[in-house]
């Protein structure tokens, strides 16, 4: 029902700005644009397919240039923008780390230090993620990394599953949020933003969503006690920490490098995945088999993410030409509410999106016809940056359709609902709009710090 009002309103902008520039308004090809989405995406098909389908339709019914004179240079533009490399590069990282087993001691490290507070595994379940996250820049990678790493550890225990899977989706959604997240680059490169100010920018809002998480786990443990293990002596949970290393130093290396000015998103990444690699051949894990599977699995990810952005691309250029975002900005501009009301609606679409629409294709999709508005607004496309990496990690982890849910719902051994991941997921959801509300009202937790580095 979402699909069908959001598409009915941006046909209903497209008849608008096909009126305003005085050219005919074809109904019976409105009413088919129409059908073609929602038969497409009703039935499953991928929406990359859905996107380049209706970009080349709508080029056809309502641009006077004939599509395939613009389509190839338009597909061109993103394909060879140096800024996209990082994406491969990134994801080769976490593939890396996941077979060299990194992450197995990742949680073990941080279990021993986390296991005694109200909530025990699930705190480290947050926590690993936050950390992982910060060397994997995508939502889909965090969850199923630490997702396989922690899951073994819940058999057989009183825990209650619903949380478990909740505080793993919740925790991997902040993948893209946590720097290096993926997510900042696309949007960078469609808003021509700095992608490092963007970094900077979600330090304090990363910070504050991974606090309000605990805090949901604490109230969890609080209210709903178990036995407590034994306690461990210093000395053991100190050799711990070696095995945090590797893990913190594959930080430094690529998020040291962005902020202290020495690489660009891009060239950390590289860096990110030769640093993955030396770790890996110090656990003996580095052979030509594990480094085949590796890059596989990130040629895939790749691929399907690289036709997403290309039909996605093609949509915005017809989109653009015929004054469809023009024609929205001025509606929106100048209805009779006051800014912080206009953004609320976008926020409200954004998080009715999520609900069908996976976070990757609908920022695409949504932010080159939105970001005119809220610069129009008055709103710095930084915090805006920020907020929209945020609407993405809600939509990664909001019912019906949440990408993260159903990575964990596959990876368990134990039969169960996907309901089970739905309900567990739902406090984290809570949290994390609350986070995006005191992020409207208090926009310094995404502004300061870059206004301070710059």
């Amino acid at each position: 029902m979402i699909a069908i009002v959001f598409l009915v309103g941006l046909l209903g902008v497209t008849i608008f700005a096909a009126a305003t520039t005085g050219q005919a308004l074809p109904i019976p090809e409105i009413l088919m644009l129409m059908a073609v989405f929602l038969v497409f995406f009703g039935s499953g098909v991928y929406i990359a397919a859905v996107l380049g389908v209706l970009g080349v339709l709508t080029g056809f019914m309502f641009s006077d240039r004939p599509w395939w004179t613009f389509l190839g240079q338009t597909l061109w533009a993103p394909s060879s923008n140096f800024v996209l490399v990082a994406v491969p590069l990134f994801l080769l990282m976490g593939e890396i780390l996941l077979r060299a087993g990194l992450s197995d001691r990742l949680y073990r490290a941080l279990n021993v230090w986390l296991n005694r507070m109200p909530g025990g595994l699930l705190h480290t379940n947050i926590v690993s993620c936050a950390v992982f996250s910060a060397i994997s820049g995508s939502s889909v990678a965090t969850a199923a990394t630490m997702g396989s790493v922690a899951l073994p550890y819940f058999q057989d225990t009183k825990y209650n599953q619903r949380m478990v899977l909740g505080s793993l989706a919740a925790g991997g959604a902040l993948g893209n949020l946590i720097p290096p997240g993926i997510t900042f680059i696309i949007y960078g490169l469609i808003t021509e933003t700095s992608v490092g100010a963007l970094y900077i920018a979600a330090l304090i809002p990363a910070l504050l969503v991974t606090g309000l998480f605990l805090l949901v786990i604490l109230a969890h443990g609080l209210t709903h006690p178990m036995e407590k293990p034994a306690r461990l002596p210093l000395a053991m949970k100190l050799r711990a920490l070696a095995d945090l290393v590797p893990t913190l130093l594959l930080i430094l290396l690529v998020l040291g490098s962005i902020y202290g000015g020495l690489a660009t998103p891009t060239e950390a990444a590289a860096l990110g995945v030769v640093g993955a690699a030396v770790f890996a051949a110090f656990e003996g894990r580095l052979t030509f088999r594990m480094l085949n599977a590796s890059a596989e699995a990130t040629a895939r990810n790749t691929a399907l993410l690289g036709l997403i952005l290309f039909g996605a691309y093609l949509l915005n250029y017809i989109l653009t030409t015929i004054n469809v975002p023009q024609a929205l900005a001025g509606m929106i501009a100048g209805l009779p509410i006051p800014p912080w009301g206009i953004m609320l609606c976008i926020i409200a679409l954004y998080v009715a999106l999520g609900t069908f629409m996976e976070g990757f294709s609908m920022i695409i999709t949504t932010v080159p016809v939105v970001f005119p508005i809220v610069v129009a607004l008055g709103y710095d496309p930084i915090w805006f940056g920020v907020i929209v990496t945020m609407l993405v990690e809600i939509a990664q982890i909001s019912p019906p359709d949440g990408t993260v849910m159903y990575v964990l719902q596959g990876m368990r051994k134990r039969p169960g609902p996907i309901t089970d991941v739905f309900v567990g997921v739902l406090p984290f959801l809570g949290v994390y709009l609350l986070a995006v509300i005191l992020l409207m009202i208090f926009p310094g937790l995404a502004l300061w710090l870059p206004a301070l580095m710059a």
